[in-house]
């Protein structure tokens, strides 16, 4: 992948994160919210944003100290 294309997935990611951070705000004020669904979207969340650092990671240059 090049830096144009990690820059544009880094941004569908996070476009993801902030829908999920959303369902789950809405999902959590409900009654009764169904605790292994917001279990899921948490469980999701986390894993993008891992992927976000870690691709964020590819676009700082290897520096030889």
């Amino acid at each position: 992948m090049d830096e144009a294309e990690i820059i544009r997935r880094i941004g569908l990611l996070r476009q993801e994160h902030r829908d999920l951070d959303a369902a789950i705000e809405v999902m959590a004020l409900t009654s009764s919210p169904d605790q292994l669904q917001l279990a899921r979207l948490k469980k999701r969340k986390l894993k993008l944003k891992d992927e976000i650092a870690q691709l964020q990671n590819q676009l700082i240059p290897d520096i030889i100290a």
